[in-house]
């Protein structure tokens, strides 16, 4: 394989998975939470607080992608 080829493939494996990382940061957060809401009988609170952050932490990895392809 050339190299180009090679680069080229290597960014569109890492843009593909940008939908997985989104969803599995959101997923985490809400398990996360609903994990500690129950340990510590605070529903739902840290639920809403750990999807919060999951959202904001999938949010940022887009944001971050975004900004490598400008760099492209």
């Amino acid at each position: 394989m050339t190299r180009k080829k090679f680069s080229t493939i290597r960014e569109l494996a890492y843009y593909s998975s940008l939908g997985l990382t989104l969803a599995l940061s959101i997923f985490i957060g809400l398990f996360l939470g609903v994990w500690l809401d129950g340990l510590f009988d605070t529903r739902p609170v840290l639920t809403l607080v750990f999807i919060g952050f999951g959202i904001a932490a999938g949010f940022r990895n887009l944001l971050m992608a975004a900004k490598r392809s400008r760099e492209l």
